[in-house]
């Protein structure tokens, strides 16, 4: 059953969300730049939601702002009806980098959050196993971030900010940089935890395959200045396996998200003719 049909919570709304930047021009000149406008979005709670669009269409720029890490120049956003705090810890963040703190230990990495939250060192270090062994690294709890791989890194990014139990899972392209292999495992480790947890994700990706295979539905976002075009429920049995990526329904709905990635390109070329 679709995580839609077991719950119908708003955990995050946005409204007519705009985000501008201001750039220079060939003359030097600054002039706005509209990332985001007339941006609406409602994610439930305990869902999986991923946004999906062209390059520098906005999908992390709303992520950062819903992270606390940038600021909407309009519009309105709720956590659980209730306005975005610039800085809370309901939420947690897992970038496409690892940023790990080379000099501290794995276990002494996943406190740190922990540390900021004023928790004893005893709950802090039984905290931190305990996440470590839901993400199998904890035989290496005294190995520093070099001694490991670029897949158990990521294992580790996403313990540390399980370890402080946010309600909401910010990931902004968090496999991109893993390799074939690893990244298709990694997808299956993160819903794994998904599965046995039930947080509210949003996740950021390029890669459609990915995006079919972790969500219950897909935010498809327009070019900039980028909107919610359309959202497409992913109505394919859980718990999900590698062997879903052969299903006819999986090809459908890949083939659906293309053709409306090619539609953007096309109209990006028509709008670039006329500027």
């Amino acid at each position: 059953m679709n995580i839609l049909e077991k719950n119908d919570k708003v955990k995050v709304r946005a409204r007519s969300v705009k985000r501008e930047f201001q750039i220079k021009n060939r003359q030097g000149k600054n002039q706005p730049l509209v990332v985001l406008e007339d941006f609406d979005l409602d994610i439930q709670e305990g869902e999986f939601l991923t946004l999906l669009g062209p390059s520098g269409c906005g999908k992390s720029t709303f992520l950062n702002i819903l992270a606390g890490l940038d600021k909407a120049d309009g519009g309105d956003i709720l956590v659980d009806e209730k306005p975005l705090e610039e800085r809370s810890y309901d939420r947690g963040i897992v970038f496409q980098s690892y940023a790990l703190l080379p000099w501290r230990t794995i276990i002494k990495n996943l406190e740190v959050g922990l540390e900021i939250r004023g928790i004893s060192k005893e709950t802090r270090r039984e905290v931190a196993r305990k996440n470590l062994e839901r993400v199998g690294l904890a035989a290496y709890e005294n190995q520093y971030p070099h001694q490991l791989s670029g897949g158990m890194k990521q294992r580790v990014a996403i313990a540390r900010v399980l370890a402080y139990d946010p309600a909401i899972l910010l990931m902004d392209e968090p496999f991109a940089a893993l390799d074939a292999q690893t990244r298709e495992d990694m997808q299956i480790e993160l819903l794994r935890i998904w599965e046995a947890d039930k947080k509210t994700i949003l996740f950021v990706t390029h890669s459609i395959d990915e995006a079919i295979l972790l969500s219950d539905r897909v935010a498809f976002m327009s070019s900039q200045p980028g909107h919610i075009r359309e959202i497409i429920e992913i109505d394919l049995p859980r718990p999900r396996t590698e062997e879903i990526r052969n299903s006819v329904e999986f090809s459908q709905i890949r083939k659906s998200l293309w053709a409306l990635l090619q539609e953007e390109a096309l109209l990006n070329q028509s709008y670039g003719a006329f500027i």
